[in-house]
């Protein structure tokens, strides 16, 4: 039996879906699916039991503890805005102890979702060394809660057999809908696109960066999925690794590629960036692989422009845009 956490949400949903491709339908998934419409992420998918987050961990489903076989512990509050700190330690910090211990106590292996934004501002690079986790100071509570975990990771002296802690960097892709500001650009310039005609980028106010070249490394939901399922078969090489491309690219790019896509003409506004994030803009994120490399030599990320393709062309402009 599968265990996805957060399997209503983006990433955990397109898992489920992935799962079911490969013939795994015995799969429990735990999340909050609220009133949104979070819940279209899962219409068709395959899987034994939905259960509530809250409800999960308490002895009534000791029966379903005891049949895991391997946990994705994909879920958490993800709102780089979220200022209820208490919130964010019992749902990203404790909660996730929990599911550790269990993974720990049933020896089985355990993937989980960290994030990149664990790296703050970048002062320290972006490099997934365990000795150096400890130096990095996020800049929000979402991305300080992912590091209070990772570092707990890191101190236990019994783990489970086999575990992967993934940094993830600006993912994007179909099923991220119902995530509201916190949509990848994609997304929201589809829309502008189809509203206005044109996407407005934040102009910068760094020297250095011209207009709408501030670089991240986006990285599609579909690589991210793969990657964790061939993970998981792994024989060694537990630890906390990043998940981004390794190559930054520009929001300029990112748009323009979507109006390719999309069979328009590129029509970019900049605007001011408001005074209140200028201080802590990022202007650069660029995930060093080379720890990931090695663990999977083989793998391929798609380009950002195939990437986008296929979500615009395959999803967005599709009745049906879900997964």
């Amino acid at each position: 039996m599968i265990l996805v956490t957060g399997g209503a949400g983006f990433i955990g949903s397109v898992l489920v879906r992935e799962l079911n491709k490969l013939g795994r339908r015995d799969i429990v998934i735990v999340d909050r699916l609220r009133e949104a419409f979070k819940w279209k992420n899962l219409a068709g998918a395959k899987f034994e039991e939905y259960i509530h987050a809250d409800d999960f961990l308490s002895e009534v489903h000791a029966d379903i503890h005891r049949e895991i076989t391997i946990i994705f512990h994909i879920g958490a509050c993800s709102s780089t805005t979220e200022r209820d700190v208490d919130y964010l330690m019992a749902n990203n910090v404790d909660y996730s102890k929990s599911l550790f211990l269990l993974a720990t106590e049933r020896g089985i292996p355990f993937i989980y979702a960290s994030s990149a934004a664990t790296y703050g501002a970048g002062e320290q690079g972006y490099v997934d060394s365990h000795q150096d986790l400890e130096k990095l100071r996020p800049l929000n509570p979402y991305g300080y809660s992912k590091q209070l975990f990772d570092e707990w990771v890191l101190r236990q002296k019994e783990t489970p057999p086999l575990w992967f802690g993934l940094k993830f960097f600006n993912v994007f892709g179909p099923n991220e809908y119902h995530k509201e500001e916190m949509r990848s650009l994609v997304h929201k310039a589809y829309g502008q696109i189809l509203e206005t005609g044109k996407v407005k980028l934040f102009k910068s106010h760094k020297e250095g960066f011209k207009d709408g070249e501030q670089l991240r490394d986006f990285i599609y939901v579909a690589d991210v999925v793969r990657a964790m399922i061939q993970m998981k078969d792994c024989k060694s090489g537990s630890g906390i690794y990043n998940m981004g491309t390794g190559i930054a690219r520009s929001f300029y790019d990112l748009v323009g590629n979507t109006f390719t896509a999309m069979g328009k003409k590129v029509n970019v506004e900049f605007i001011d960036m408001p005074e209140s994030i200028r201080n802590q803009y990022q202007y650069f994120t660029q995930a060093e692989m080379k720890k990931f490399n090695e663990l999977l030599p083989t793998f391929k990320f798609m380009s950002l422009e195939e990437a986008v393709q296929d979500y615009v062309k395959n999803y967005l402009m599709k009745e049906n845009p879900y997964y």
